[in-house]
Formats: structure tokens, C-alpha cells, sequence
């Protein structure tokens, strides 16, 4: 039998990367002659990636963005980014520890998300924890991407987990819609960038601190699964 397995999100989830995307947003509306963002505003369309947050942040400028001016603007973007990481980007608080206690229980650790794959490498390394994964993929490691599940169920395969028994961690609703498809439980996280509170998508078990992922929580939620 393969071993258990759970798989985080990144941003917004196990490391809190809005600073740093924030200062990259305001790094691109300055080359494009732009007033800064609000961070406030703009930090819940954080974990839709960079594309995303320069339209948005034209949007609330009221400002027009041709597809040509986007794409070169993303390139700024992840230029800006990639040169400046890790950065102020943090993992949240308690979550070394959980995933400590979560390794010596005999879980594989494993990241999935939508960010570049070379990008997420990167960030891990730079906080000093991409050796604790078994596989860490982005949304150009496969063909397809969150929402879809094989996004999720692939990232298990390449990690050597057993997808019956696998736990998704995450802070949206592209995450949770991920995990349902699967068929696989899913604990949202509520300090994250969801546009709404993650409760209102159903997640199988909403925490607000990495001290109540206990290995406790992921055996009660695999064994309801296989009951």
C-alpha cells in the first residue's frame, strides 16, 4: 500500500506571498505609467496569479488594457518576481511544525498550484523547504491545471502517494473544487486569499491556525472516506 499524502496549495495557503506579488503588481503599473495598488483591495485576487491582479488593478483604474500590454506587463511582472525572491514571503505561522508532525506520522508532503512550476521550486528553496516534498507541481508541469482534478490526482502519482489516502490543503475555491472532483477531503485554511470565506464552498474542514492540522484531523478524514 502506498503511503498517506497530503498536498498543499502554496499562495495564500502554506507561505503568505502577497507582499511580494503586491510589490511586482506595483512594479508593472509604474513601467505602465499607473497609480500604485491598494493592497487591501487587491491582496484577495492574490492567489489568481499575476495575470489576473494586472487586470483587476487596470479595472479599478478604470484604465484600458489591450491583450498586447497584458502579456508584456506579465513578463515584467514575473521578471520582477522571479529576481526578487523569496522576498518578504513567509511560511504562516505553526506551519513547519504541522508539516513536522505530519512527515514523522509517515505522510508524504507534496505542493500543487497554479503558480509556475520553476517558480514555486524556487520560492521553497529560498525558505528552505523544497526538500520536504515529494513532488512539486505547477500549473505548467502538466497539461491541464486547477480545477481539474488530474491536477491534483497526478501530483499524487508523482509524489508516490495513495490518492485514497490523500488530504488537500487549501484557501480557495479553485482548491476545494479540485479536491471534490477528485474525490478527495479537503481542509481550507481561512487566513488565505478566497474572494469569499472559504466555508461558503464547503470545504471538508475549515482551520484558522496550522496548530489544528494535527495528524488526528487527516486519519478522521481518510477513514471517513474509506468507510
Amino acid at each position: 500500500m502506498s503511503q498517506p499524502i497530503v498536498v498543499f496549495d502554496l499562495d495564500g495557503t502554506l507561505v503568505d506571498t502577497a507582499p511580494d506579488l503586491l510589490d511586482s503588481l506595483n512594479h508593472c503599473l509604474s513601467e505602465a505609467g499607473m497609480q500604485k495598488v491598494d493592497p487591501v483591495t487587491l491582496r484577495r485576487y492574490v492567489g489568481q496569479g499575476g495575470r489576473v491582479m494586472i487586470e483587476r488593478a487596470f479595472e479599478a483604474q478604470q484604465k484600458l488594457l489591450s491583450p498586447e500590454q497584458l502579456d508584456w506587463l506579465v513578463d515584467i511582472f514575473i521578471e520582477h518576481y522571479s529576481a526578487n525572491m523569496p522576498g518578504h514571503s513567509a511560511l504562516y505561522e505553526g506551519a513547519e511544525e504541522a508539516m513536522d508532525h505530519l512527515s514523522n506520522a509517515g505522510y508524504l508532503l507534496a505542493v500543487c498550484t497554479n503558480k509556475f512550476e520553476g517558480l514555486s521550486v524556487n520560492l521553497l528553496t529560498g525558505l528552505g523547504q523544497s526538500s520536504r516534498f515529494s513532488a512539486i507541481c505547477g500549473s505548467d508541469t502538466f497539461s491541464f491545471r486547477k480545477p481539474d482534478p488530474r491536477h491534483l490526482l497526478e501530483t499524487i502519482k508523482k509524489a508516490g502517494g495513495d490518492p485514497e489516502r490523500a488530504i488537500m490543503i487549501g484557501d480557495s475555491r479553485t482548491d476545494i473544487d479540485t479536491a471534490k472532483a477528485a474525490g478527495i477531503p479537503v481542509v481550507a485554511v481561512d487566513f488565505g486569499y478566497s474572494d469569499l470565506p472559504v466555508a461558503t464552498y464547503e470545504p471538508s474542514r475549515v482551520i484558522s491556525h496550522y496548530r489544528e492540522l494535527k495528524v488526528e484531523l487527516t486519519g478522521d478524514l481518510i477513514s471517513a472516506v474509506s468507510a
